[in-house]
């Protein structure tokens, strides 16, 4: 099922670069159940042989993109945790709506393709423990206050918290928004006041 022992082209091909990107495109426009190697090709300017040759099935060519997806939501997430102010910049990370049509079309998916569904379950573990050992590290003993809650708890919140807000708004729906977000923000003061430097040089490549 997963592509990656089948893929013919190598990950540097810009035409293998085209194919995911039109690909993304043309889940954006018309949802993932539009996805085929004919509306690819026609969308990357290629003959269907051609995407046959990257990605031997559909779900190679669906697990690429996710795997692209998350390679960036990963690159996205270190800068956060490696920036001046690593607990707001995650909480920025996961209220941008600027990835929500994309992710809401790969959680859908993943109900119905196990190969995908397996990976984003992964990546998304893999993710959290990341998090919480670099917040742990950049909090601290501060996680040792009464009122401060564990590093899991925290990211598994922000996420949670941020999630509901950008499906919500892909909805219109934004009843109640301000209020939580100035809820998670009073938290993250009390946890850690505004302006406190906690980032470490090394942060971004903790793993």
């Amino acid at each position: 099922m997963a592509g990656a022992a089948r893929r013919v082209g190598a990950e540097t091909s810009a035409t293998r670069g085209l194919i995911l990107e039109a690909t993304e495109q043309q889940i954006l426009e018309e949802g993932y159940g539009a996805v085929s190697t004919r509306k690819v090709a026609a969308r990357a300017g290629l003959k269907p042989s051609l995407v046959h040759y990257y990605f031997p099935t559909t779900d190679d060519l669906l697990l690429a993109v996710s795997r692209r997806g998350a390679d960036e939501s990963d690159r996205m997430i270190e800068e956060a945790l490696a920036s001046d102010d690593p607990l707001r910049a995650l909480w920025g990370f996961f209220v941008d709506t600027s990835r929500t049509a994309m992710a809401l079309e790969f959680m859908a998916l993943a109900n119905h393709r196990e190969a995908l569904r397996s990976h984003m379950a992964r990546h998304c573990e893999a993710m959290r423990a990341r998090e919480v050992r670099i917040l742990r590290k950049l909090i601290g003993d501060r996680l040792d206050r009464p009122d401060a809650p564990a590093p899991e708890a925290l990211s598994v919140v922000l996420a949670g918290i941020g999630r509901a807000i950008v499906m919500e708004e892909n909805l219109g729906v934004t009843a109640g928004h301000e209020e939580a977000i100035a809820f998670v923000e009073q938290w993250l003061d009390r946890l850690v006041p505004s302006g406190n430097d906690l980032a470490e040089p090394e942060a971004a490549s903790v793993r």
